[in-house]
């Protein structure tokens, strides 16, 4: 026999408006995020007033009724004592005083004898719901020529005489009544205002969506100008964050086209020259030893392609952080005395003079073979671009935290370390400093010499990686170039270095 599948009834209301989506599972149909943050906060608050009308409903009519059954319990304990004073008759002329003193008619009373006669009040008989005594009941009455909710209570008196003392409780009725029509009015105001926040809301976030999209579209056809218009809103936040992830797309793009742009440029030398020298070799050369000759001139010129390409390709990997995971405990005074006394020799080759001024520096946490690398292009361009019998100055030293008036006393802790190249050549300008990092970029003064432009590129990448910053500054004459390397905890664990100052020239 088929199983029946057919969905609850009180889950049916969602079947009927739940619609299906690509995986069979159900959904809300509504899709727009303005509407549903409405809808659910006009729900939400909906809920909370109603719960606070309820507790103020459930509170009022407690009280009330509370004072009701109050009042009827004084009230039927002085009439027992007029009863044990003057018996029945001083018992109904009390409750006649009573009904002549009640202004507001909400008193009622009866007394009965044994026989079931009516002696006194204002009650036609006795109520038949009533069977218990010392007993409350809530009973709807008629009155005159209408009915009315009371509250009563039944007492036994001596010789089978019995008391009823109760209350009109139209009051409460008509409380509950106002609270209730106030709950309905409530849930028609915050509805109407759930649907127009509905609307301001879906208003809002369409013009958001509309200013994405439009920057969007104009991004994905080229224009890589155009930006979201900030409105001053809370939206400004996604705005500004797009806009700052275009700028970034914008300058990456650039970048790339300069970098093609300079390949281009600084590849069709190099491979134009090789082929012509391979070509005049082809139809010219008259002995294998000219052939040669032109063949040696053409690898050499591949290798300086070959050279530009790797220079790329470890700016590259440098870039996407693919060289941290050689990062080690670096000793950065062995290592600047090593290759001081490294290009030494190539300074007096160039009649130049090598100049260290090192101060005491403590470990670094980084890759040994990069920065090796950085300070070599460095000290390459300070003797490439040096005018014979000038110097060159390597020096070094930590950067200390600013003290304190707490600390003053106290060992300071370096923040980390500045490592500067200064030559007297030609320098740069301002415009041209602000363009050296760039690949391929080369300045005025140094088109005429061999190079590829990636070297301050290298550097960069590196200084990037270490998470410092490369500074150039004019120092006239010639240019000083510096990193800032930060030291890490793990550099601060091993303690500072003992090598001694060195100052030699």
């Amino acid at each position: 026999m088929a199983k029946d599948r057919t969905p609850p009834r009180h889950r049916r209301w969602f079947y009927r408006f739940a619609i299906r989506n690509g995986t069979g599972k159900r959904r809300w149909p509504i899709r727009s995020a303005g509407i549903n943050f409405a809808l659910g906060y006009g729900v939400l608050f909906l809920i909370s007033a109603t719960l606070f009308l309820s507790f103020i409903w459930w509170s009022s009519t407690s009280l009330l009724n509370d004072h009701v059954r109050a009042f009827i319990e004084t009230d039927a304990q002085e009439l027992r004592h007029r009863w044990n004073h003057g018996g029945a008759e001083a018992l109904g002329d009390a409750i006649t005083d009573r009904l002549e003193q009640n202004i507001d008619d909400d008193a009622l009373y009866l007394l009965m004898d044994r026989h079931g006669r009516r002696l006194a009040g204002n009650l036609p008989g006795w109520p038949v719901a009533i069977k218990k005594m010392n007993h409350f009941y809530e009973l709807t009455i008629r009155r005159y020529t209408f009915t009315t909710p009371a509250q009563f209570k039944a007492y036994a008196l001596p010789h089978g005489f019995r008391l009823i003392v109760g209350h009109d409780i139209r009051g409460r009725t008509l409380l509950s009544t106002v609270i209730t029509r106030t709950v309905i009015w409530c849930a028609v105001m915050i509805s109407l205002l759930a649907v127009g926040g509905a609307l301001v809301v879906r208003d809002l976030f369409r013009r958001m969506v509309g200013s994405i999209a439009r920057t969007a579209s104009a991004v994905a056809n080229g224009d890589l100008n155009h930006r979201i218009t900030l409105t001053g809103s809370e939206t400004d936040l996604v705005a500004e964050t797009v806009n700052t992830m275009l700028d970034r797309i914008n300058r990456l793009m650039e970048g790339v086209r300069q970098v093609s742009n300079a390949i281009a440029h600084d590849l069709r030398t190099p491979i134009t020259r090789a082929r012509n020298q391979l070509e005049e070799a082809l139809f010219s050369a008259s002995s294998p030893d000219e052939l040669r000759v032109a063949v040696d001139k053409a690898i050499g010129d591949l290798d300086h392609i070959t050279g530009i390409f790797e220079a790329l390709l470890r700016i590259a990997q440098i870039e996407a952080g693919a060289r941290r995971s050689a990062f080690t405990i670096v000793d950065l005074n062995q290592l600047l005395a090593n290759m001081a006394e490294l290009y030494e020799a190539s300074a007096e080759d160039a009649g130049l003079k090598l100049k260290l001024n090192i101060t005491t520096l403590p470990a670094l946490f980084g890759d040994e073979r990069m920065l090796q690398q950085a300070l070599a292009n460095l000290l390459d361009n300070a003797i490439k671009f040096s005018p014979p019998d000038s110097t060159l100055t390597l020096s070094a030293h930590p950067v200390m935290a600013a003290a304190t008036s707490s600390n003053t006393n106290e060992r300071q802790r370096p923040l980390g370390l500045e490592i500067s190249v200064q030559d007297q050549g030609p320098g740069m300008n301002d415009a041209d400093i602000l363009r050296a990092h760039e690949r391929f970029f080369r300045a005025e003064s140094a088109r005429n010499t061999p190079g590829s432009g990636l070297g301050l590129s290298l550097v960069q990448a590196v200084t990037s990686l270490h998470h410092g910053r490369l500074i150039l500054t004019q120092a006239n004459p010639g240019l000083k170039v510096t990193l800032f390397l930060p030291l890490t905890p793990e550099a601060e664990q091993t303690g500072r270095s003992t090598t001694p100052t060195q100052n030699t020239s």
